[in-house]
């Protein structure tokens, strides 16, 4: 078959092709607008469906709007009107419980008021009670503390002689084995045992007499441990001492004859030997062949002595300068037993103050305790009777300071008993 057909009138080849799609193109753009005419219609009945929807909406929410406001309305006005009654309720309640307390407060200050003049009373009694307590207090405090004085001393005076007694018998039984013991027992390491006595015995000189010149002795040189260059108020060198410490528990009859060696040696006037162990016969201080020991405990009373010693002999020098009759009076006299014998004397008497001066501090702390504990519970005691008042009367009493409860926890607390006012 020919694609191409002949038109009988002209004479003219036409394509059968381009017929056929120019039909199917018209018919396609017919249907086209034949569908489009038809949305059109169609979406335009449905806009004017869906505008009488929303005037319909429209006024059915005006409606809703017209009756929630009307409802509101009245629902406004009757909590207005039923708030309006509850208040009256109220405040008449209010106004007659006001009324009430304002009696009950008029007929209770009225009360307080007679209760304020009653404490006023009972405070001022009390103050004058107090006054009076205190007064008597002190009166039986002074009167106790002299006969606390008393009675310290005589038991000092008692305890010294029973100890004195006791000590002996306890020397005399227990020599032999303290001996023995100390034997065994010396563990320690002797050198530096004695270099720390040297340095304890220094600083006591230094700080007993400052004006003095303490001059330590090295270890290499063998001439004693530390030496004293007395000097008196105006710096003259007044003589000298030279002192020996020694720790050992054992006494050793040759430290004698080394330090006088030393001590002239050094050219030194006295020679003073302070040691743990004294020897046989000897319990405080004393002088073995013209060198003067003493235990730890008497070292200041025998220093303060020997020193005191020194200081008159050099003033009795410089006085007695060139009178040899005098001057040899005044040797006989320190080579003579009264000079020991007064050195003897004021350090036993610096050894029995010593030990009296402890003795009272034991005694009057038990009694100073004592006293504490009574006027801590009297205090309290105190306290406690304002504390009934004030449940008592039913009313606030007037704060005393002193019988707070910081006050009386800064005092001490009451059943510890102070400590001593020495301590």
């Amino acid at each position: 078959m020919a694609d191409t057909l002949r038109c009988p009138n002209c004479s003219v080849d036409i394509e059968v092709s381009e017929v056929l799609c120019a039909q199917l193109r018209e018919r396609i753009h017919r249907e086209q607008e034949d569908d489009a005419r038809q949305k059109e219609h169609a979406l335009a009945k449905r806009e004017a469906a869906l505008g009488e929807r929303e005037r319909l909406l429209e006024s059915q929410r005006h409606a809703i709007e017209q009756e929630v406001e009307q409802r509101l309305a009245e629902e406004k006005t009757q909590l207005l009107q039923l708030g309006e009654a509850k208040a009256r309720e109220a405040l008449a309640l209010e106004l007659g419980d006001r009324d009430a307390q304002l009696a009950e407060t008029k007929k209770k200050l009225g009360a307080a008021q007679q209760a304020e003049l009653q404490l006023r009373k009972e405070r001022r009694e009390l103050e004058a009670q107090k006054q009076e307590l205190e007064l008597a207090v002190n009166r039986r405090l002074d009167e106790e503390r002299k006969q606390i004085r008393d009675e310290a001393k005589k038991e000092a005076d008692d305890e010294g002689r029973l100890r004195d007694a006791e000590r002996d018998k306890l020397i005399t039984d227990l020599r032999r084995q303290i001996d023995d013991l100390k034997r065994k027992s010396e563990q320690g390491v002797p050198q530096a045992q004695g270099e720390a006595m040297e340095l304890q015995l220094e600083d006591i000189l230094r700080q007993l007499f400052p004006s003095d010149t303490i001059e330590p002795v090295p270890v290499s040189y063998h001439g004693g441990d530390v030496l004293q260059r007395v000097h008196d108020a105006t710096g003259q060198e007044c003589g000298t001492i030279l002192w020996e410490a020694k720790r050992t528990r054992t006494w050793n009859d040759g430290w004698l004859p080394k330090l006088r060696d030393d001590q002239r040696t050094a050219k030194a006037h006295i020679a003073a030997l302070a040691t743990v162990e004294m020897p046989r016969g000897l319990s405080t201080l004393g002088c073995i062949d013209g060198v003067w020991v003493t235990s730890r405990a008497c070292l200041a009373g025998l220093a303060a002595a020997l020193r005191t010693c020194l200081l008159e002999v050099a003033r009795a020098k410089r006085v007695l300068d060139g009178k040899q009759t005098k001057m040899e009076l005044l040797y006989n006299y320190f080579s003579g037993p009264d000079f020991s014998h007064r050195i003897e004397g004021i350090a036993e008497a610096f050894s029995t103050l010593r030990q009296d001066l402890e003795s009272e501090k034991r005694s009057m702390h038990r009694i100073w305790a004592k006293r504490e504990r009574q006027l801590q519970r009297a205090l309290v005691n105190a306290a406690g009777l304002h504390g009934d008042l004030g449940g008592l009367l039913d009313a606030n009493l007037p704060q005393i300071p002193h019988l707070e409860l910081a006050s009386i926890t800064a005092n001490g607390d009451a059943d510890e008993p102070a400590k001593a006012p020495w301590e």
